[in-house]
């Protein structure tokens, strides 16, 4: 299987000292900082590499190939001339491409401090042919039989451009920090076409929020790239409609690795909002603690984003039993103080999705695929029927988590399969709330359509 093994080194700056930048409200949306209720999305300055976005969105053509050497050199304090090799051919070719400034930076700054740039070409080509090896090799049929797999895009924040996860090092998994979101309503909701990610299809966002100001942000959070699903996950719409359904196939299950283990970026109130907090929020539909999409994004450890001098994460209790001044403070924090982290366990997310709602219903089940710890994952089929989601989502669980429906499970299913619930019973009947580590295992052979438990029996003489 084709694997990223040979990306794992890393080109670091050798004695270079990045300037001073700054990027504000004003300079990305002409904004008075004054007027941005969120202080951190008011103005980034530090000296990570980022450039502003009219840089970022600078045609190539428009600046010709020493232009464009020109600002790379600028931007990361390097002196190449073109009489390196490979530069003049691959500036050539983004011109060509109809590239802008920004995805000719983000595509590049990850190697720009190579020490051979002789054959860069020919290994970017591989890189990227390597990736599609990997996604292809993970999609055997219905079934993604390598759900770690790392998500096809991220959010450089640094050139503010969507790129490709193979132009990347292969270590950055390890702390990139995704940004979940609640959904506000359809109504106030809008499409915006970015060149953040190449205007490929339309991002919904809260009419009332900025991907500017999210980027703001996501600095002064100490953020280099992140994975947002509406910049990163291909949306309905768009040039290339076609890729949206075979995209989302093995890109939607495989989400919650994008999210295990990583410190997540929350935005409590919608993507980009102010966190705010009123009668009604913590029952709606539209609730983060509500969705189902949220079991698999918790993530290891969370930072709630959005903050104001006067959101609600100021509060302070008013007793000892950790009561505020109004209830719905009180629940408020009680829901943040949820346990963080991923947990295996069977039956506590099946309960737990009693309660929580998506837009569409086969995405409960979607949603458990990572915390129910399958060693494969059935691809997305978003008009697929509950239970055959729900059978698909069984039969690719690891057969020692199949067997504790049989040993735990009191009732009998009701389904073609007796050893197990259906989905219907696991969403309105009783469940275990105790679990225990067993050897015992039920394999499943689809072809056969047969089950088989290994594990101690009663034999009948």
């Amino acid at each position: 299987m084709t694997s990223y093994a040979y990306r794992l080194q890393h080109w670091r700056a050798k004695g270079i000292v990045l300037p001073e930048v700054k990027i504000s409200a004003f300079t990305e949306t002409s904004q008075a900082e004054s007027s941005i209720k969120v202080p951190l999305q008011r103005s980034y300055t530090g000296r990570v590499p980022v450039i502003p976005s009219s840089l970022a969105d600078t045609p190539c053509a428009t600046l010709g190939i020493q232009g464009v050497l020109d600002g790379l050199n600028a931007t990361l304090r390097t002196s190449y001339t073109l009489d390196t090799p490979s530069f003049r051919s691959i500036l050539e070719d983004c011109i060509e491409n109809n590239d802008d400034f920004g995805t000719v930076y983000g595509c590049l700054r990850q190697i720009w401090y190579i020490d051979d740039w002789s054959t860069i070409g020919d290994e970017l080509r591989r890189w990227e042919v390597a990736d599609r090896e990997i996604r292809r090799e993970a999609l055997v049929g219905n079934l993604i039989v390598d759900p770690n797999l790392s998500p096809r895009r991220v959010w450089d924040l640094c050139s503010n451009r969507v790129v490709p996860w193979w132009v990347l090092n292969i270590n950055i998994l390890q702390w990139l920090q995704p940004i979940s979101h609640a959904w506000v309503d359809e109504n106030d909701r809008m499409d915006v076409w970015k060149l953040i990610n190449g205007k490929e299809w339309p991002v919904p966002i809260p009419k009332d929020a900025s991907l500017d100001l999210i980027r703001i942000e996501m600095l002064n959070l100490g953020l280099q790239y992140t994975w947002l699903d509406v910049l990163c996950l291909r949306q309905k719409g768009g040039p290339k409609e076609d890729l949206h359904v075979e995209e989302w196939r093995l890109d939607v299950p495989t989400i919650g690795y994008v999210y295990y283990g990583a410190e997540v970026v929350i935005y409590l109130s919608g993507l980009g909002l102010p966190l705010s907090l009123k009668e009604g929020d913590l029952d709606s539909d539209r609730c983060w603690f509500r969705r189902a999409w949220t079991l698999q994004e918790g993530g290891w450890r969370r930072i709630i984003t959005g903050d104001t001098p006067d959101g609600p994460l100021h509060a302070k209790p008013i007793d000892e039993d950790e009561k505020y001044k109004t209830e719905l403070l009180t629940r408020f924090q009680k829901q943040l103080q949820l346990p963080e982290g991923p947990w295996w366990h069977l039956f506590g997310p099946l309960a737990d999705m009693w309660n929580w709602v998506s837009m569409n219903s086969v995405d409960k089940i979607a949603g458990l695929a990572f915390p129910l710890d399958p060693l494969m994952i059935p691809a997305y089929h978003e008009n697929k029927s509950l239970e055959d989601a729900w059978t698909a989502l069984v039969n690719a669980m690891d057969n020692r988590t199949r067997a504790l429906f049989l040993l735990l499970y009191p009732g009998v299913g009701l389904g073609h399969k007796k050893w197990r619930l259906t989905w219907e019973q696991a969403m309105t009947e009783p469940l275990p709330v105790y679990q225990c580590f067993v050897l015992m295992c039920v394999d499943c052979d689809d072809k056969m359509d047969e089950d088989s438990f290994q594990g101690p029996c009663i034999e009948n003489r």
